[in-house]
């Protein structure tokens, strides 16, 4: 692995993008910059907003170059209306009213935890009969991810009356992970010896050692199996949980981790045959 970002450093500089094919994802990581990793490590839920108009908390200079006033965004308010964007204040109560019940708790999360790990809080879609019903109940669904038995949970909450009206169960469904489960992988892989080369590489890039998840930048992305195209231990990989990091030095270089797999499910890591 050594080698191998040494031979990416000079592509930093050049602003090279590599193209990662993961067997059935594809992702592309743009270089140089963060490219998307989230600058206080790991990976935001929403993506970053790279370029804000006027409006959304810039300065603004006028014809003459003197600065112009700042614009506060409207207060929000605790409930949003029709189709608008789930609230902070939804947000916080979609998540534990799906939270509570006997059957979550009994889930496990990511890193072992009690209760499934929280994938999504999104804006639910109306009913049919209530498309055009300006006072429709305001719903949100939930989505976790119970490691206990690799199941994908979505609890659809009604924000009106505060109480669950769905909850589905799905096998072999992997939604985009979330920011703690990239940082548990970062961890796992710290902690393997197959990550010996992130760790070197990272010292050479930095002159220190690498303890911590904290001390990288990263992207993650669901990794499938293929038959052949890994060794036997990732063959459950889509029924698992599985990821495939992309790890950058903080104000630094890319480290090409691609050849190696975190399971989640099983706290396992494997590197990938090369055929």
């Amino acid at each position: 692995m050594r080698e191998t970002v040494r031979r990416h450093l000079g592509k930093v500089v050049a602003g090279t993008a590599i193209a990662v094919a993961g067997t059935a994802v594809m992702v592309a990581v743009t270089l140089p910059g963060t490219a998307g990793a989230d600058e206080s490590g790991g990976t935001s839920g929403g993506g970053s907003r790279a370029a804000q108009q006027p409006g959304q908390g810039q300065v603004q200079a006028d014809g003459a170059g003197r600065p112009g006033v700042v614009q506060q965004a409207p207060a929000e308010g605790k409930k949003g209306v029709g189709g608008d964007p789930l609230t902070d204040d939804e947000l916080r109560r979609a998540g534990k009213i799906a939270a509570a019940g006997q059957s979550l708790g009994s889930g496990e999360n990511v890193d072992g935890g009690r209760g499934p790990q929280r994938l999504t809080v999104d804006l639910a879609d109306p009913e049919s009969d209530e498309v055009d019903d300006a006072n429709a109940p305001r719903r949100a669904d939930v989505t976790f991810y119970d490691y206990r038995n690799d199941t994908l949970v979505t609890r659809t909450v009604n924000l009106d009356t505060g109480k669950v009206e769905q909850t589905g169960t799905q096998h072999g469904v992997q939604p985009p992970l979330s920011r703690a489960e990239n940082v548990e992988a970062a961890r796992l892989l710290i902690a393997d010896p197959l990550g010996a080369g992130l760790k070197a590489d990272y010292k050479d890039a930095t002159g220190k050692e690498l303890t911590s998840p904290d001390q990288l930048l990263f992207n993650g992305a669901v990794y499938r199996a293929a038959p052949g195209a890994q060794p036997a231990v990732l063959d459950k990989c889509g029924e698992h949980r599985c990821v495939r990091l992309f790890p950058k030095v903080k104000n630094g270089p890319w480290i090409d981790a691609r050849s190696l797999i975190i399971d989640l499910s099983a706290r396992k890591v494997a590197k990938l045959d090369r055929g």
